[in-house]
This record gives C-alpha cells, sequence and structure tokens, in this order.
C-alpha cells in the first residue's frame, strides 16, 4: 500500500527525502481538468466497444481465470475529437478533483428515482487535462503510471489520443501505465465515463469522484500493492513481522538487485515517523528477468511491541515500513507501507478479540456520500463524520457496500475504528437494472482481488465482505459463488476471515455454510443469532446489519407507540406522510428492522457469543428515502442516526448510552414548545445509563423510574404539556450523575453561529463546518424554526455548500440560501488555494439578529 497523501503529509518530515532520493515520486493530478457532461451519447463509445481493451488490465489480478490480450487492430476512440490534442475545450466547465458531477443538481433529474436521490448522475462524462513531462522521464529509464482511487463508472482512458484501457466497477482503484505514448512536454489525457440510469440502489455518486496520482518509478521497483506485512505472532513482549516485498521489472534486461526495508515507530499523538530503525530486513542480489515479478520474503521480530487495537481500551499505535530497491549500491526505488501490529482472534463463543481482549463491535454501516459533498471525497469531511461517530462511541465501521476510498481506512488504522471492508451489492443477479450483476461474469476475479491486495496492510480491516443481501442467497447458486469469492480473498490475504450479510438466507441454506463468519442482516433481532449458532457452532456471528429505525430530526409526532419497537403509521402517530416526516421518539422500523430497545434486548440474550452489530445506519445518506422513494418523494434517508449535514438525532443519545455506559449523561426528549399541545398528554423519554433518572415538569417531580434490563429509555408517557421547562436528573450509586433539559421557546430573535474549527488550512482542500441554531431572545434554540437564512462569506474563501438535514429538501446544496430545519441549518466553507487570513462568514434571516464566526486560513 503506498501512502496516501494525507498519511505522506504526516510523515514528511523525512519520508519526504527519502522518497525523493530513492528514484520514486507520487504526485497529484486532481488540479485543473475540463469537464463536460453529456446526456445523450456524445461519442461513437460504448463499454461493449471498449470491453476488449479493458480487460487485459486486469490481469495483475487475474489468477484461476483466463488473462486477456490486447485486441489487435485499431482500438476504439481514435477519432473521437475529445481525446485529440487538438480539442478545443476552452467552453468547458473547469473543475479539480475528486469531482462529483451530479451533487450541484438540481434534484428531480429525469429518470432519477428516489433510490438514487434524485440527483442528475446520468449520462457521458468527458475529463480532459494537458500536463507537462520533463525529458528527463521520457528516456527510457522510468515507468510512469496513472493511479485511480476511484471513477463513477465504466471509465476510459486516453493518453494524447491513444486508449490505454479502463476499469468499469465505479469503486474499484485501478492503475494505468502512461510509459508507451508519453512525451516530453506537454500530453493530454482524457477520461470517458458513463452512468446509466438505474445503476445503484442509492445515490452512487458521477465522475472522477476519487484522488488520482501520476507515479514515477524506476523500470525496476515494488510493483502495485506490492508489499504484504502480516503479524502472525503478538504479545506486549514480542511481535514477530512478517514482510513480503513483489519486485516488478518493466525494462528489456535482467536486473540483479538488493531489496531491504527497515521499520520505524510512528508517534501515535504527532503522527510523526521516527528517526530510528526499530528493525530491518535485507535481501541481496536478488535478480529480476525482463518484464518479470520476483518476490522476496522475510521476517523480524520486534521487543515490546507497540499493539494497534480500538480506543478507549487500547492504542490504534502504527508503524512505517520503509523497502529500498538498490542497484549497484544506489537506491533505485523507495516504497512506504505504514501498518499495525495486532492479533485477531473470531471465536464462536467469544465474539472477536483483539490482541487477546474481547471487543465488542458497536459500529455503524456507512455508504460513502459526503452530504451535501456528495461522493467527491474529502479527508475533513470524512474525518468529521468519524469523530461524531467516535464519540458516540462507534469502535466499528461497515463500507457499505463497496471499497471505501483509500484514505478512508488511513483514517480508520489512525482513529482505531475496526472495518469490515466490503466488495459488493450484487453477484450474478441484479437487484438494480444496470448493477453490478452486469460486469460480475468478467471483472468478479479481478475485482475481489485487487480490492483485498489495496486494503491488506490496514490493522483496522478486520473482516472482508464478500457481499451484501445477494439476490441469490437462498440459492446453492449463492454457496458456489461465496466459495469462489472467499477463496481468492484468502488467497490474497490468509490472515483474516470472511463475512457476507445475509437477510434471508436461513441456516439451512448453502451460503452460510460455505462463509468464516456468519453476519446476519436484521435476522438476530428475531432470533436467528440463536439458530445460527446451534447449527454453525464454529464460526464467529455478529449483526451486520441491524436496527433500521427510521426518523427525522427533531420532529415529534403523537401518540406515541406503548411499545418497545413499533411500524410506523400515520395511526399510530408514527408518520406524518403529508410531510413526509417521521417521529424522533425513535421506536420506529420500517417492518424488516426494529428500535435499538428491540436491538439491545435481542443481543443481550445471546451474549457473549455474538461478537456485536453494525446498525443501519451512522449518517443519513442521499438516495433510499424509505418510505418515501416515490414520487414526489424524498432526496434522503431516515435511517441515520446523524442527519444527512451531520446534526445528530435523538437516537444519538441512546446508542451513547449503551456503548459508553461510563459517561456520565442523560439525553431528555422532545423538545419542549408546543402552542398547540398545552393540556394534552406529551410524553417526556430519556435515554442514559444512569441507575435512575427523575423527571421535573416546571420543578414538580414526575417521579423516578428505574433502568430495565437492556434498556437505556426511560419513560414518561402520562405527562402533559405546560409550558416552561422539562428537566431529567440522572443517578448513579445512589448519586446524582447528570442533568438535561429543555425550555419552552420564545419567538424565533436571533441566529447562534458556530463553527466546528476557528484554524483551517489555505490549500483549497480543507473545510470548516459552520452551524446555525435560530433562537429566542434568551438563546434558546427555537425548535421548530424553519426560516430561510442566507450564508454570505468574505475574504480569501467559498461556501461550497449548505444543508439542514431535511429530507425532504429539494433545495440544490450549492445554494447560498436555505431554511433551518427544527432550528439548524450548516454551512461547509473552504479557503482558496494558497489563501492567507481571515475569512468572516455571516447568516442573516428575515427579523433575525444576524451571526457572524471568524475562520482563520493559514
Amino acid at each position: 500500500m503506498i501512502l496516501s497523501g494525507h498519511v505522506l503529509l504526516i510523515a514528511a518530515t523525512w519520508v519526504g527525502q527519502v522518497l525523493a532520493e530513492g528514484g520514486r515520486s507520487r504526485t497529484s493530478l486532481n488540479e485543473g481538468w475540463k469537464f463536460s457532461r453529456f446526456t445523450s451519447t456524445p461519442d461513437s463509445l460504448s463499454y461493449n466497444t471498449l470491453k476488449p481493451w479493458m480487460l487485459p488490465l486486469a490481469n495483475d489480478f487475474i489468477v484461476t481465470g483466463s488473462k486477456k490480450s490486447v485486441p489487435s487492430g485499431a482500438p476504439p476512440g481514435a477519432n473521437v475529437q475529445y481525446v485529440q490534442e487538438s480539442f478545443n475545450d476552452g467552453s468547458w466547465q473547469t473543475v479539480d478533483l475528486p469531482h462529483d458531477w451530479a451533487i450541484a443538481g438540481p434534484f428531480n433529474a429525469p429518470g432519477i428515482s428516489g433510490g438514487m436521490g434524485r440527483l442528475p448522475t446520468n449520462g457521458v462524462g468527458w475529463y480532459r487535462k494537458t500536463f507537462t513531462v520533463a525529458t528527463v522521464d521520457t528516456d527510457g529509464t522510468k515507468s510512469i503510471f496513472l493511479d485511480v482511487d476511484g471513477a463513477m463508472s465504466y471509465a476510459a482512458v486516453w493518453l494524447n489520443g491513444n486508449l490505454l484501457g479502463g476499469w468499469p466497477y465505479g469503486y474499484a482503484s485501478w492503475r494505468v501505465d502512461l510509459t508507451k505514448y508519453l512525451k516530453a512536454g506537454n500530453n493530454t489525457i482524457a477520461f470517458r465515463l458513463e452512468n446509466m440510469v438505474d445503476n445503484s440502489r442509492w445515490y452512487p455518486g458521477a465522475g472522477i469522484y476519487r484522488n488520482l496520482w501520476l507515479v514515477k518509478v524506476d523500470k525496476t521497483h515494488v510493483a502495485q500493492y506490492g508489499t504484504q506485512i502480516t503479524t502472525p505472532s503478538v504479545s506486549s513482549e514480542s511481535a514477530t513481522v512478517n514482510v513480503a516485498v513483489q519486485v516488478e521489472n518493466m525494462g528489456n534486461v535482467s536486473r540483479k538487485v538488493d531489496v531491504s526495508t527497515s521499520i520505524y515507530a510512528v508517534d501515535q499523538t504527532t503522527g510523526a515517523a521516527g528517526s530510528s530503525v526499530i528493525a530491518s530486513l535485507n535481501t541481496a542480489g536478488l535478480t529480476v528477468d525482463a518484464g518479470k515479478k520476483i518476490s522476496t520474503n522475510g521476517s523480524t521480530k520486534i521487543a515490546n511491541p507497540r499493539l494497534w487495537g480500538p480506543p478507549p481500551a487500547q492504542t490504534p499505535n502504527l508503524y512505517l515500513a520503509v523497502t529500498t530497491i538498490s542497484s549497484n549500491g544506489a537506491p533505485i526505488d523507495t516504497y512506504t507501507t505504514r501498518f499495525g501490529i495486532r492479533s485477531l482472534t473470531y471465536s464462536p463463543s467469544n465474539g472477536l478479540l483483539v490482541n487477546g481482549k474481547r471487543v465488542y463491535v458497536q459500529g455503524t454501516c456507512n455508504h460513502h456520500d459526503l452530504g451535501a459533498l456528495g461522493a467527491a471525497y474529502n479527508n475533513r469531511a470524512m474525518q468529521r463524520q468519524l469523530q461524531i461517530l467516535q464519540d458516540m462511541g462507534t469502535n466499528a465501521l461497515r463500507t457499505s457496500h463497496n471499497p471505501p476510498a483509500p484514505e478512508f481506512l488511513d483514517l480508520a488504522d489512525e482513529m482505531g475504528f475496526l472495518v469490515m471492508d466490503e466488495a459488493f451489492d450484487a453477484w450474478s443477479r441484479a437487484k438494480a437494472k444496470n448493477d453490478y450483476y452486469l460486469l460480475y461474469p468478467d471483472w468478479r476475479e479481478a475485482d475481489m482481488r485487487s480490492f483485498v491486495r489495496r486494503d491488506r496492510n490496514h490493522p483496522s480491516v478486520i473482516a472482508w465482505s464478500i457481499g451484501n443481501e445477494i439476490d441469490e442467497q437462498s440459492t446453492a447458486l449463492a454457496g458456489t459463488e461465496g466459495a469462489e469469492l472467499q477463496g481468492w480473498a484468502h488467497a490474497e490475504d490468509p490472515t483474516r476471515q470472511c463475512t457476507t450479510a445475509m437477510n434471508s438466507a436461513s441456516e439451512k441454506d448453502a451460503l452460510p455454510s460455505v462463509i468464516d463468519i456468519i453476519g446476519l442482516n436484521y435476522q438476530g433481532e428475531y432470533g436467528g443469532y440463536g439458530s445460527f449458532h446451534s447449527k454453525f457452532p464454529n464460526n464467529m456471528i455478529w449483526g451486520s446489519e441491524t436496527a433500521s429505525c427510521v426518523s427525522t430530526r427533531g420532529t415529534y409526532l403523537f401518540p406515541v407507540s406503548p411499545n418497545i419497537s413499533s411500524r410506523y403509521n400515520s395511526y399510530s402517530g408514527g408518520a406524518d406522510n403529508s410531510k413526509m416526516y417521521l417521529s424522533s421518539y425513535e421506536l420506529n422500523n420500517p417492518g424488516w428492522g426494529a428500535s435499538p430497545d428491540n436491538v439491545f434486548l435481542n443481543q443481550d440474550r445471546f451474549q457473549p457469543f455474538v461478537a456485536g452489530e453494525f446498525v443501519w445506519t451512522g449518517f443519513d445518506y442521499i438516495g433510499e428515502p424509505t418510505p418515501y422513494a416515490g414520487n414526489g418523494g424524498a432526496r434522503s434517508s431516515y435511517f441515520g442516526i446523524c442527519d444527512l449535514a451531520g446534526f445528530p438525532k435523538d437516537r444519538y443519545y441512546i446508542y451513547q448510552a449503551r456503548w459508553r455506559p461510563d459517561l456520565p449523561m442523560v439525553h431528555v426528549l422532545p423538545h419542549w414548545t408546543w402552542p398547540d399541545r398545552v393540556g394534552q398528554v406529551t410524553p417526556v423519554h430519556a435515554f442514559s445509563s444512569a441507575d435512575e433518572v427523575e423527571l421535573f415538569v416546571n420543578g414538580v417531580s414526575n417521579g423516578r423510574v428505574k433502568r430495565g434490563n437492556s434498556s437505556y429509555r426511560f419513560r414518561w408517557d402520562s405527562v402533559k404539556y405546560s409550558p416552561g421547562e422539562i428537566k431529567v436528573v440522572a443517578y448513579k450509586d445512589g448519586k446524582q450523575w447528570a442533568v438535561d433539559s429543555r425550555k419552552t421557546a420564545g419567538s424565533a430573535a436571533g441566529l447562534d453561529v458556530k463553527v466546528d474549527r476557528k484554524e483551517i488550512k489555505g490549500d483549497g482542500v480543507d473545510l470548516a463546518y459552520v452551524s446555525v441554531a435560530v433562537v429566542d431572545g434568551n438563546g434558546t434554540v427555537v425548535p421548530r424554526a424553519a426560516d430561510l437564512l442566507t450564508f454570505s462569506i468574505t475574504g480569501p474563501g467559498r461556501i461550497i455548500a449548505t444543508d439542514n438535514g431535511d429530507p425532504t429538501d429539494m433545495t440544490a446544496f450549492p445554494s447560498f440560501s436555505r431554511k433551518a430545519f427544527s432550528g439548524l441549518a450548516l454551512g461547509i466553507v473552504r479557503a482558496d488555494k494558497g489563501a492567507t487570513g481571515s475569512l468572516t462568514v455571516t447568516v442573516k434571516g428575515d427579523g433575525l439578529k444576524a451571526g457572524q464566526v471568524v475562520i482563520q486560513a493559514l
């Protein structure tokens, strides 16, 4: 695994020097692209015509299948004007990558369903860029590659009018060799992407939505994903570290080289690598034939290793391996690999053990979009999401339902998350008309193997998920397919187990009989844990998808169900179908799922053998707005523990109570501003891990409630509303532990504006998140405020998007004006590249005192 730009920055104090001396460079190719989208085919091309030239690109990842040769004859596209250096693209849009062409809207794009988010993802997109190459880089001693972290989808690449190949799976990372057609001076690279309607069940994004890298290396170098580091023996006193290095010779003559790897500790606080070599491995006199690859393996021991493990009980310590290839005593390539030392045990009776210690999996499932930024990857946006989840108590992430951006796993490594790394949402049978099943026959081995090779050095990855709710999961075919995919994952990485998420396969079906870890989607809530454990007593079991509770932040509907879990419907108070809102008492599910309360109860019944859960979902995401996906429906989901803007829903606090039981915390709901409910029953609930919670309404006690078994909800269901204040006092071990309250708000009077970080980098990439609350004259949030707010900025920066978490809001994300939803709104700010100085963000609303915040660009 080559370090991402994010990680290179951390270790740049000395690794950058090593890279320069060793002859390898890796630079971003993200800036200054020209882009145009076409809703109908603007060229003579299609995947069917390009496929024979794409397939050979996968040969490095084909072991059991047949490798493909580049067809004879002229490749397609040479006569298409967009690949020509002479084409005038001056009228095209100028964009920087990562870029999602659909996220700017508008919503309700023709032919795009609510399931795909109603944004214009479809069409053909062309990207062009001219870049300069020095003469020294074309002297025949180097190989130069383009590394694509992700492009949605069916991407094909031309250089100076010559087709290089491509890769159709939009979530895959892949490489093309530029060397043959590269020339000194200006070079023109062109991408063609094509997204079809109904190519996904959720919002997939569109375009080159992850990073691009230009990699220059000596002809003899460490191959793509060319290191594999494993730690087969781990204790607090000693660890065995095995290092395998694959060396590739793309030259015309054989080469004798020396291969050495030095291991350094990474400071857990600063992220910088130390200067002292902890251990080293050396292989001298390795002969690599022309056009071939050869692997060398070594092993070393590290005394008193600093282990990688999830906080708070463990620390995510990291190491850096620097591999140097030398020829005639001079370094010709240097390749860095970050890794962690840790052990995994998959116990059928005790769940997951990390470094011999049981870690209960407190996970969330997460789609890849970043809310108002869409699918375009941004490291700060992802870091913000993960920090919000970690503060809740999340220790695990599921990459639903596809390989993530490489930087996502870098963050997981650094922050100490456990990751279920997922490959596919479909195999040979379709879920959507144009989804992965179209690619499965030709690409499944390459996609599976390249996915595992890319990610296998990340200590955060604890399991490979080979699929999600596969349509054929209950058939004999699924057993055959699952065994094949799992076999490829094991061949690439024998250190981790595989899982697949099953929502309908029973313990009698073929698929669970071939899989390592039994992953159950929602079946655990209804007794499935016990029946699968009886059938497969030697397999670890976890809830690969749980809950699917649905709600709209700040929305409380009446009456409130007396049950611990209830299917939403308008007559029981769970849903307001006219507004497409769902109650935030957090009791409602869409039929296949359950409330958190119900999930906790059933998990605890099967302790300790259930390893944990991955809740659907950590954040609302674009698309799949169940139950309002039909015509005229919503834009985004209701499943999130946080809304699309990242504001926590009430459900956040019931998970925090469960997952951080030692945190002094109590959370009361609903809000207490109900002029239309005076004298009416308005239930009050509180979430806490306390022993008891007492409710006071306008200073009068409504009684203490003791916490029930597996319950973190305290209820007072007969409270009648009267203006004033509700306050809850939580007690633990007989002592006051935490307090929370809600006051009746007056009329909206002003705006309380805050920013998550007052300093950001002036690099054109880093972000600040500005939150806005509509408040009354006393500073109390007005909980049902929907005032139209307008954001503005002065200084060297931009407001790039706004949001409010309302799943029905069809205002385009780049708009500077947006209504508050349940009293809140959000603006996302970026400094210009090279900027320094103050950015002043002002938010205004009619009749409201404006709010302002200042951000420093550094």
